[in-house]
């Protein structure tokens, strides 16, 4: 007979995890005939293969209507957790409890057969997860509209593009009534519109009591959805706290650990354009002292150095910038023209650097992008997006938001 005492814990807890361990047994090599197989088997030492395990004795509970993070690095077993929770894959060792309807979004094209038109495969998924056919069909349109795949919708999804795939996958999920929500990375194959629109909706769901399980990589998107965070690393659990608190611990970390190996994203058609009568041949950021970094912190300078070259003369030529949180979120792009400093012309090469003599950002991940192009704005001769990463690391003071204001407190007593 069960005690009370289960039966409320169990009615409490949306998903459990008591003392979850998986293992993977990873094959490093494959006989490529049936000699090698052969011989394989007469080897005393056969190191072909060894184990893995993905996760070991982790414990935590969500409760309903609570919206966690999984955060840490690839490879830490935060998609493990979601396979496991969705019967996907099965734990070696512990045991778990899911208590409700799941709705999960996890690897690309999950779910999905690709010989299915996108219409033929929200009837099967829907099915699945145990809707029935008249209850998907009112759901239909709904599905199709927020996917955005209208003319898209009959044609067999092995054509669809892995954007295509994320906005089916992640409508069908949200649109059959979950009570559980999981959702992997996998949300950043999606354009950037797609995903503010994608964390609107789990914002929503959030807001109606849907419990949320949100594996990211960003910071600041745990921050903004999330009450809880719970940070793995190798498999092992670090910290389950408050959001704020386990990302500032897991961002201290990371930035421990990578500093000074921040590299500029590798440029190509997408990332940079522009028809080239003038070109950004380098950029760099730089400190007070002039001296070149990528981490910075609240209320020092930071100088933003474009080196340019224009193989012929080009009248009143406007240089900007732009910087973006690694969320997405568009910080500030000023630019020559905008501040009244007019550039007459140039010709040949030259430098020209934008200074923040006291940097207002607040801790968290950025991308400068830098551009030139014409007095009327109708010709871009080079735009960067996003190349040059930095960070604001962790101040003594205001921690919460993007900026700070520097305003004064006072008080009368």
């Amino acid at each position: 007979m069960v005690s009370c005492e289960v039966l409320v814990r169990a009615v409490e807890v949306a998903i459990l995890f008591d003392g979850v361990s998986k293992k993977y047994i990873l094959h490093h090599e494959r006989a490529r005939s049936f000699q090698e197989l052969a011989l394989s088997l007469f080897r005393r030492n056969n190191r072909s293969h060894e184990e893995f395990w993905a996760l070991r004795n982790v414990s935590f509970t969500v409760r309903p209507g609570e919206t966690v993070g999984l955060i840490g690095p690839n490879g830490a077993g935060k998609s493990t957790a979601l396979k496991l929770i969705s019967r996907i894959v099965e734990p070696t060792a512990g045991q778990i409890r899911v208590n409700g309807r799941v709705g999960a979004l996890l690897e690309l094209g999950a779910g999905f057969h690709p010989d299915l038109t996108g219409r033929e495969n929200i009837f099967l998924n829907g099915s699945i997860l145990g809707l029935s056919r008249s209850e998907i069909r009112r759901k239909l349109d709904e599905i199709i509209t927020f996917a955005e795949l209208e003319r898209f919708i009959d044609v067999p999804v092995k054509h669809y593009s892995s954007g295509m795939y994320v906005r089916l996958g992640f409508s069908v999920a949200v649109h059959t009534d979950p009570e559980i929500l999981l959702i992997d990375e996998v949300l950043s194959v999606g354009d950037a519109s797609f995903q503010r629109k994608c964390l609107e909706r789990v914002d929503q769901m959030r807001s109606e009591g849907v419990t949320v399980l949100f594996v990211s990589h960003s910071a600041d998107a745990v921050r903004n959805l999330c009450s809880r965070a719970v940070w793995l690393e190798n498999g092992l659990l670090v910290a389950d706290d408050l959001a704020e608190v386990v990302v500032a611990r897991y961002t201290d970390y990371s930035w421990n650990e990578d500093e000074g190996k921040l590299e500029p994203r590798k440029s190509d058609e997408a990332e940079r354009w522009g028809d080239g009568q003038v070109q950004i041949t380098s950029v760099r950021l730089l400190d007070g002292r002039g001296e070149e970094k990528q981490q910075f912190h609240l209320g020092e300078t930071l100088r933003v150095e474009m080196r340019y070259r224009a193989e012929e003369r080009v009248e009143r030529p406007v240089f900007g910038l732009a910087i973006h949180r690694s969320d997405g979120t568009h910080i500030t792009g000023p630019n020559t023209q905008f501040a009244g400093h007019e550039i007459p012309h140039i010709e040949g090469e030259g430098v020209i650097q934008y200074t923040v003599r006291s940097l207002p950002l607040l801790e968290g991940a950025y991308y400068l992008s830098v551009a030139v192009h014409n007095w009327e704005d109708t010709r871009m001769f080079d735009y960067h997006n996003r190349l040059y990463p930095f960070r604001v690391l962790p101040s003594e003071g205001e921690r919460y938001g993007i900026v700070t204001l520097k305003g004064e407190w006072s008080w009368n007593g």
